[in-house]
Formats: C-alpha cells, structure tokens, sequence
C-alpha cells in the first residue's frame, strides 16, 4: 500500500478485494453545513430542556459527556434518566426534512454504479434514517440500514458495533469493507479491526484513517479502485 501523506492523498492496492461499503447517514451523505444537523442539535437541547428538565446552563456539558461516554446523547438519558426511547426519537427528528434536503440524483447514480453492496450505519434510527434517504431520492441504493435499535444502543465508536454491523451485512471479513463517516473517532475503532475507512467533510483532521473526502460526491476521483476491486 502506498503511503498517505497530505489531506487528499490515496492509498491504493490493485489487489485489494471490497465487497461491502458501509456509509454513515447526517452529514456523511449530506454535507454538514447544510444545517439539518444544526437543527436535531437544537432539538435535543430542548428535549433536554423542557422534556428532562436539566437546566439550561448544564445542557452543553451534560450532552457532550453523555455523547463522548455512550456514543449518543439518548444512552445518556435513557440510562441515567429513564427516558423513553420512541417519543425521543420522534421528538428530536421532527424537523421539516424538504427545508435542508432535496433529491439528489447525482449521488444516486454514483452510488448504483458502485459494484458493492451498500449498507446505511448509523447511530440514528431507522425511521430517521429511511426519511433521510428518501428525501436525497437514494432508497434504492442501499441493501439495509443498521441502525442503534439493531445495535442494541451498542452503537459507534463501540467495537460491539462495527462487529454487528458486519454480521447484519452478512461479512466475516473487515478487510473487506470500507467505513464512510464523518467522524474520526468512528473511524479509528473500525480501522483498528481492518476496515478502510475514509472521512467525509470538514470534522476534524483525517490522521489515522485511508482516504479523505470533502464530500461524499468525490469518492470516484480520490477511491477509483472500489470499481475495479470486485
């Protein structure tokens, strides 16, 4: 393999075999500063807010350590407050998708050209997930969505997820697999048991990880191997 060296740089292997792509979903497979993502964060802080009731000045801090400690705000408050799953889920995805998100045909035509099966990962649900995807017009690209019900809120950067992940994508080899997400600390975990992984959009620096993508759009200019790995 070549050497990584610079933001955009390419490791590449002729030899490589890649049978199973796995994509993350907000801000991965649309860009991040399109403020849907924005909006969700609002959302949770009012959840916290108004349906918890953490005062406001200890909301920043309580939902960073309950995401940097469970992987998502929920496990935090569904372990130390008891909070109900579904009407969480529903309250904080209740947005007006059509105003951040439109159909996308371009990325639908890249994807379906991609000779891998497709798997949606994610730490949202399911619901939130197939709404996401059938705003960008791209349903139809994807072979199943592992999401954190799936997951058993055993969710990214967890190890247990990345092996579930693979047991639900019907693989038994990493080595196989590449990992699209705009998170670094999702990434590192899924490297370390062999998958590819590449970053997407502007979220911090990608030391540790394959490839680099500003957008997800550009995975035929900077991965071209993954149409001739199969």
């Amino acid at each position: 393999m070549g050497l990584i060296s610079g933001k955009n740089s390419i490791r590449y292997n002729a030899g490589m075999h890649f049978s199973t792509l796995f994509f993350d979903l907000d801000a991965t497979l649309y860009p991040a500063s399109n403020g849907l993502w924005d909006q969700i964060r609002l959302r949770i802080f009012q959840y916290m807010r108004e349906e918890v009731g953490i005062p406001e000045e200890l909301i920043p801090e309580t939902r960073d350590k309950y995401w940097k400690t469970y992987g998502t705000t929920l496990e935090g408050l569904r372990i130390h407050h008891q909070t109900e799953v579904d009407h969480y889920l529903k309250y904080v995805h209740d947005v007006s998708l059509m105003d951040y998100l439109e159909p996308d045909p371009d990325l639908g035509l890249l994807l379906k050209s991609l000779p891998q099966k497709l798997w949606v990962f994610t730490n949202a649900d399911q619901r939130h997930a197939k709404n996401v995807l059938g705003a960008l017009g791209i349903s139809d690209c994807f072979s199943g969505i592992v999401d954190l019900l799936a997951l058993k809120f055993q969710v990214k950067p967890r190890l247990e997820s990345y092996q579930t992940a693979l047991k639900l994508a019907g693989e038994s080899d990493p080595t196989c697999c590449v990992l699209f997400d705009d998170l670094i600390q999702n990434l590192l975990p899924a490297k370390k048991l062999g998958f590819t992984t590449s970053l997407v959009g502007e979220n911090g620096k990608p030391d540790g990880v394959d490839f680099y993508l500003d957008s997800i759009h550009q995975i035929q200019n900077i991965m071209p191997q993954l149409w001739s790995s199969t």
